[in-house]
């Protein structure tokens, strides 16, 4: 405890952080030079320095703030500022495996929120939360551009497509079990810590990766191929019980909002004519 010559408290004094071991921090400090002398001012470099100490604890610990101030000449409570306010950053120890469940819009309602209740019972753990053999951390997650796979759950940002409750339990059952997990698309995958060494920009060393290819859906491409001028197939969806989608001849445009038209020619039944002028 501190105290002024008065005799008042000033509350526990602020212990150091503890440093890495010699051979810890060494390793970082050569890591940590390749990341800098990307950027053109070194304080560029913090993200990445962020994600490298993450890498090496599983979480952001005290020690990595501490390290990436040195290496970069800041203050740790610049770097604090900036490990509390990404999400990405974990503050305390987490799970081999981060498994995040989209709760945004078209997954909640598409089954993501059934899926997120369902995983948080069968693990026993809330948002946020690590099982006890330290391999799922649960959590929920915001929109990840998938929409046309919904729902979606993603295991240390790799995407697992068009989830069910029943999926979703033999997913975390697979991780925490160590059996073979191979995500619908993309790379194949790593843990979290392997995930953070790679998001602070060194190379993914995993068989495959760089040949496999996430895509987008086919809802999704469909505007891309109207912007490149190309024809596509429109679909009819039926009021509830009136019948299954039919495809349709090829149109030039979906919708008189991709060719904006004159009112008389998009609806001949009510003709417009030109606008009068004030005064007539």
């Amino acid at each position: 405890m501190t105290t002024t010559p008065e005799g008042v408290s000033l509350g526990m004094p602020q212990l150091p952080a503890p440093d890495y071991p010699d051979d810890v921090r060494a390793r970082l400090e050569a890591d940590a030079r390749e990341i800098v002398a990307r950027y053109p001012d070194s304080r560029s470099a913090l993200l990445p320095l962020l994600h490298l100490v993450q890498s090496e604890e599983g979480h952001v610990t005290r020690t990595g703030q501490r390290f990436c101030a040195d290496v970069l000449n800041l203050t740790t409570a610049e770097v604090t500022a900036v490990a509390t306010f990404y999400s990405m950053y974990r503050r305390k120890p987490s799970g081999d495996y981060q498994v995040g469940v989209c709760t945004n819009t078209l997954c909640a309602v598409m089954g993501g929120d059934a899926i997120f209740e369902a995983l948080q019972d069968h693990l026993g753990v809330g948002n946020g939360e690590t099982t006890d053999d330290g391999k799922v951390t649960l959590e929920h997650i915001e929109c990840n551009a998938a929409c046309d796979f919904a729902p979606v759950v993603m295991v240390n940002w790799e995407f697992f497509d068009n989830q069910t409750v029943a999926s979703a339990k033999r997913l975390v059952d697979d991780l925490r079990t160590g059996a073979q997990v191979a995500p619908t698309r993309g790379a194949p995958l790593c843990t979290f810590k392997d995930t953070a060494r790679i998001l602070a920009g060194f190379p993914d060393e995993r068989e495959g990766a760089v040949e496999a290819g996430g895509s987008a859906g086919p809802a999704s491409l469909i505007g891309l191929r109207l912007a490149k001028g190309e024809s596509v197939h429109a679909r009819v969806v039926h009021p509830r019980g009136g019948g299954a989608p039919q495809d349709q001849p090829p149109a030039e445009h979906l919708s008189s909002h991709d060719a904006p038209q004159d009112t008389s020619a998009s609806d001949p039944s009510h003709p417009a004519g030109p606008a009068a002028e004030e005064g007539e």
